[in-house]
């Protein structure tokens, strides 16, 4: 029995996106499987947790407005970044731990 476990941001979708959202995601699942007879058996459960429970780059989710914060947050550090690390020690290397954010 596939099972596929959604976590979503409270009030984001509304009851018709959730249930469009469950089923694009059960025919996913019969794809990979391999055969329509999967289709019945597939479970997919969408949770929705409260914004208070939600942090993005160590900061509180607020909506939108933290979307806009993050990606320029993530410009700010591509900006920084010499090179093009493809590991994660490369990464620490071209980009140290801030000793003020730590």
């Amino acid at each position: 029995m596939p099972f596929v476990n959604v976590k979503l941001v409270e009030g984001v979708f509304t009851e018709a996106e959730k249930h469009a959202l469950a089923a694009a995601l059960t025919d996913v699942m019969v794809k990979f499987e391999g055969s329509e007879a999967f289709r019945e058996v597939v479970w997919v459960l969408i949770e929705e947790l409260h914004t208070d429970g939600w942090h993005i780059g160590g900061r509180p989710f607020r909506g939108p407005a933290s979307l806009l914060e993050t990606l320029t947050n993530s410009k700010s550090v591509v900006e920084t970044v010499d090179g093009r690390p493809t590991t994660r020690s490369e990464w620490a290397e071209v980009s140290p731990v801030n000793p003020q954010t730590a």
